[in-house]
Formats: structure tokens, C-alpha cells, sequence
């Protein structure tokens, strides 16, 4: 069985620009990055701020091409697919749950255009029945048909923006920072949400996090990123307990110092 996702020597170099016209070397944002992931399991990326890591998101959702290497998802070469296909396999939930979703437009407006790009043409009754199914998979009432994003909870529009995405019937998730905007017991919530989705469809995630008892709580491998260099990785209750390397002993001191 192929891997969900499988990355093979990524490579990422963004230009030094002075002017308009003139370029001075380059930043290798990511470096030789290779991992893959299995259908129905949780990853975590980890790493300080800057290290690397939203750029192998980014480059997996197809947002920014690589300067060099390889993405495969569900055994396809990214580069191959149209948007749309990209779309029918990875989804994103964002960190910002409101800049997220169109303030202008209904919840179920936003979750019924989610819904006719996810399949063949439905009647309106099969695509009402869609979202309510949506509703009620993410624990939303199903009479919010008319309601505003700005008229919910964070939770609640990051609840909106789990159901969106799982309109496309994705088989990953990449989650960036999916909690850190927040609350404590909300964060709780969206975690055991996305457990449960996990078990009940079989959807592998690419975690994005800086929180490590997020990590802790929620994935089965890490890997841990250092100036866009892999530094090491392996399963989550290894590597946060028994870490090998330097860096990844700091970044767990340092995120133990911050929760004292």
C-alpha cells in the first residue's frame, strides 16, 4: 500500500532580493527533507520559529513549488496533479479558525461550495443532507444553515473550518498550529474532535505545532526540524522521553520552562 504522503530529498531555497531587479544568493529554507506518512496516522512537525516547518507545509499543499525533490500523494507525483486533485486528498485546517472562513458568507454557504467540489453533481436535498452529515460529524447543530462566522466561538469556527475541509473527503489533514489561538479547554475539545475523526474515517494528519503536550496528546510519530534540516524522529512517546540530539533535548527544556 502506498503512503499517503511520501516526500523524498525536499529542497527549498527562497532569493536574497535587493531592488527590484537584483538577486543576492539565497536562504535554503528546507534542506534534503524526506518522511512519509501512512494512511490514518498523526504526524507532528516540530521546531522553533523559523525552523522550517510551514515551508514542507506549504510545499505539500502545493502553495509554493520546490526548488528540488519529490512529493508523492497517495502514490501520484504532486507535480502532476491539477489543484483540485490536490484538494481531494490534503486538506488544511488553519491556525486562525476566523481569518479563515469568508465573514460575508453563511456557514452554509461556505460548506455547500465545499460540498459540490468534493463529488459529481447531487440534487439541493443530497447537498443539504451533506452538510447537516457535516454538522453533526463535528458537533455543530444542524440549524446554523444561516449563521454568520462572526456570530460563533473560536471553537466553534474551527469546528466550521474541520467540517470544510472534511467536505473534500481528504485522506490528510494538514493541521498548522490547529488550537494555539485557544482556549485551554477548547483546545481539549478540537484535539479529541480530530482523534475522533481519525478513528472514524481513517484520515492521516501532518501536525504543524510548536506545543508539545499537543504533540504528546495527539501524535504517533515526530519529526523534529532544525534550520530546515531533519534532525531526528520516530515515535512520539521515544523522542519526547529518551531524545537523542542536543536540539531536540533544548526545544523540550525550553517548552518545560514555559509551562512552569
Amino acid at each position: 500500500m502506498n503512503p499517503i504522503v511520501e516526500v523524498k530529498n525536499l529542497c527549498k531555497s527562497f532569493p536574497i532580493e535587493r531592488g527590484i531587479f537584483q538577486t543576492y544568493g539565497a536562504v535554503d529554507a528546507v534542506r534534503k527533507i524526506s518522511f512519509s506518512i501512512s494512511a490514518g496516522e498523526i504526524v507532528a512537525l516540530v521546531g522553533e520559529s523559523g525552523s522550517g516547518k510551514s515551508t514542507i507545509g506549504r510545499l505539500i499543499q502545493g502553495l509554493i513549488q520546490s526548488s528540488s525533490g519529490e512529493i508523492f500523494l497517495d502514490g501520484k507525483d504532486a507535480s502532476s496533479l491539477s489543484s483540485l486533485q490536490r484538494a481531494h486528498l490534503v486538506q488544511t485546517i488553519f491556525q486562525d479558525p476566523y481569518s479563515s472562513l469568508n465573514p460575508k458568507r453563511s456557514v452554509g454557504s461556505i460548506l455547500l461550495e465545499a460540498v459540490r467540489q468534493s463529488q459529481t453533481r447531487m440534487d439541493p436535498d443530497e447537498e443539504i443532507a451533506q452538510v447537516q452529515n457535516l454538522l453533526e460529524s463535528t458537533g455543530l447543530p444542524k440549524n446554523i444553515f444561516q449563521d454568520y462566522p462572526h456570530q460563533f466561538s473560536g471553537g466553534q469556527r474551527q469546528r466550521i473550518g474541520i467540517a470544510r475541509a472534511l467536505a473534500m473527503k481528504p485522506k490528510l489533514i494538514l493541521a498548522d498550529e490547529p488550537v494555539s489561538a485557544l482556549d485551554m479547554s477548547t483546545q481539549s475539545q478540537i484535539l479529541n474532535l480530530l482523534l475522533q475523526l481519525n478513528s472514524q474515517f481513517g484520515i492521516a494528519y501532518l501536525l504543524i505545532s510548536h506545543d508539545l503536550s499537543v504533540v504528546r496528546q495527539v501524535a504517533d510519530r515526530v519529526l523534529v526540524i532544525r534550520n530546515g534540516e531533519m534532525v531526528e524522529q520516530g515515535p512520539v512517546s521515544e523522542i519526547l522521553s529518551h531524545p537523542k540530539e542536543s536540539y531536540t533535548q533544548n526545544l523540550i527544556r525550553a517548552v518545560e520552562a514555559l509551562e512552569i
